[in-house]
């Protein structure tokens, strides 16, 4: 099976760390075998969305299954220093996360309850439209993606992003990642990043690490073309919001309440 330049490059990038000469050599071949073995169970939505029920997700107080499975499968570094800290998906409090009054009466959630928030894989993303290079993108199935061998660092995106949904390496990540995963590639220093709906793994027929550790199954994954999905079932049923959807980038994670 023929691997895009692209492609080749991001297993270099993951494999490039775990050392040289026939251990280089094995993790190589090993990370083009998993990538190259996605087509078959592949899942083809029309349009990938996230439906997070906080009712559940807040039985569990403290629970943080869905951030450490996420860093953990795509190498997020972990920063002592909080000026450099890297999420693709982090707890924000309800209040900040939605900041409109109209809620005020259509829930009862406490304003200091921590809800989970990552990238919301817009229909309409700004961050796309203001990159340089097109090293960020919207593929076809709605995620938002990233190219960081194209990436500049000039961190337009960042600031065009209204959800704060962006990170940037300040300094080089990887000696900052605790248990190194050589099916995905690390990154580098001046490169940003975020969460990509673990198209990896869907590209396998697997759900996204973080819907998968949800020991409450708050996180519900699915297909907004498909109108027996579960993500679309529970928007024909449950009262959702989404994070300033008045900026019109319509925003494809949702939360009941």
């Amino acid at each position: 099976m023929k691997i895009s330049r692209k492609r080749f490059l991001q297993i270099a990038g993951g494999a490039a760390l775990a050392g040289s000469g026939g251990r280089l050599a094995g993790a190589l071949a090993q990370a083009a075998q998993n990538l190259s073995a996605a087509t078959p169970e592949a899942l083809k939505p029309g349009r990938w969305a996230m439906v997070i029920d906080l009712g559940k997700c807040l039985e569990k107080e403290g629970c943080a299954k869905c951030m450490d499975a996420c860093r953990e499968a795509h190498n997020v570094p972990q920063f002592k220093d909080e000026a450099h800290s890297i999420d693709w998906i982090r707890k924000a409090s309800y209040g900040g996360a939605f900041p409109r009054e109209d809620d005020e009466y259509q829930t009862s959630m406490p304003n200091n309850a921590p809800v989970p928030i990552l990238c919301n894989h817009c229909v309409n993303p700004p961050c796309v439209r203001v990159c340089p290079t097109q090293a960020t993108w919207r593929r076809e199935d709605g995620i938002v993606m990233m190219d960081w061998h194209r990436c500049i660092g000039c961190r337009y995106c960042m600031a065009a992003c209204p959800y704060g949904s962006r990170s940037f390496n300040w300094t080089d990540p990887r000696p900052y990642i605790p248990n190194l995963n050589l099916d995905f590639p690390t990154r580098t220093k001046g490169v940003v990043e975020k969460c990509n709906f673990c198209e990896e793994r869907i590209g396998t027929g697997k759900l996204p690490a973080c819907v998968q550790a949800c020991p409450q199954k708050a996180m519900i994954f699915g297909d907004l073309y498909d109108p027996n999905s579960a993500a679309r079932e529970l928007l024909r049923t449950r009262y959702t919001i989404r994070r300033k959807p008045d900026l019109g980038t319509n925003p494809q994670v949702y939360y009941i309440v």
